[in-house]
């Protein structure tokens, strides 16, 4: 449906507001188990890692939700209070290793450029177009194959995301800054009151595997949500952002249980179109309107996102190395 035939902004406008109550029992029923699960897991090293190893990754489905919880403060949908926005923001960012004024402030420009050809780079995950890619020097097209390779993305790429990377400050912003700082000091602290109490080699093995699971987890959610057969690009003139929401986001179709641990991050369409939409509210939104009814991009189908490695702006589409086949000279022989 063509945008200027839909009014979508009053449609999301009615679900773009927080109920208190269900902010506060989505925290508790978040927070609270987390905590109990990260010290079961500490205290399971005293019977078996085999027993330790399967409650890392429970733990990791309740960082990856508290990282949503983390996620919607810092669209300052969570809760009403932008001041009760902040604080749980800044507590769950500290729990999720993520500086919260750094990463609202990136990811906003994520939602403002999604699909943009000419604005990439910025709180998405890096994609050159073939053009791009074929007048590289050498040195930058191995670093982009390593970076888009799945093992080092999904295994790698995720834990040095959040564990080095947000540690470092990229912005002149004081704000930013301070929020890179203060993070950093908290998780000092936070690191060394719990080696204190649980002993340091138990505390970073429990941390690092529950680190390891909820961001590979967390990095393939965000991947699929941008990364899937159809996705719309545009460059910057023609770019629509109604287009970039309902065919540059996908419909990550999950079962109820992961729905439920990812925060209905699924409705990512919806979630783009309007930011505001706690994600408590998206399933509502789709169930409600025809219109959000877009094509699910299935589990099954959305491992096939993982040889997209370019964007083939002459096919508007994405591509595999493969296609750099097509764009290579044809060597002619001498007679």
């Amino acid at each position: 449906m063509k945008t200027e035939t839909f009014n979508w902004k009053s449609v999301v406008a009615r679900y773009a507001e927080a109920d208190t109550r269900k902010s506060i029992w989505q925290a508790v029923n978040t927070l609270v188990p987390y905590f109990v699960l990260f010290y079961l897991t500490m205290r399971s090293l005293e019977i078996s890692f085999w027993l330790t190893l399967p409650l890392t990754m429970l733990t990791a489905g309740f960082m990856v939700r508290t990282f949503i919880i983390f996620h919607d403060c810092g669209h300052g949908s969570f809760f009403r209070s932008q001041k009760a926005n902040m604080w749980m923001g800044r507590v769950t960012g500290l729990l999720t290793f993520t500086p919260y004024y750094r990463w609202s402030h990136d990811h906003a420009i994520h939602h403002a450029t999604a699909g943009d050809l000419d604005r990439r780079g910025i709180g998405d995950v890096y994609t050159m177009t073939v053009t791009e890619y074929l007048a590289a020097p050498w040195w930058k097209k191995f670093g982009y194959r390593i970076m888009r390779h799945p093992i080092f993305m999904f295994l790698f790429g995720s834990v040095i995301v959040f564990v080095f990377t947000q540690r470092i400050p990229s912005s002149k912003s004081k704000r930013e800054l301070a929020s890179v700082w203060w993070t950093n000091l908290s998780l000092a602290i936070m690191v060394t009151a719990a080696s204190l109490l649980f002993g340091w080699k138990a505390y970073l093995l429990v941390q690092t595997l529950v680190i390891f699971f909820g961001a590979s987890a967390g990095i393939w959610l965000f991947y699929v949500q941008h990364n899937f057969e159809g996705v719309y690009w545009d460059r910057h003139t023609q770019w629509d952002y109604f287009k970039a929401s309902m065919q540059g986001s996908s419909f990550y179709k999950l079962p109820a249980v992961l729905n439920w641990f990812s925060g209905n991050i699924g409705y990512h369409h919806i979630h783009h179109l309007s930011a505001k939409i706690p994600n408590y509210n998206l399933p509502k939104a789709y169930r409600e309107n025809p219109i959000f009814h877009v094509k699910p991009l299935t589990i099954l189908a959305s491992l096939k996102s993982l040889k997209w490695r370019l964007y083939d702006e002459a096919n508007r589409r994405l591509a595999g190395w493969d296609v750099l086949k097509k764009y290579q000279p044809v060597k002619v022989k001498a007679e």
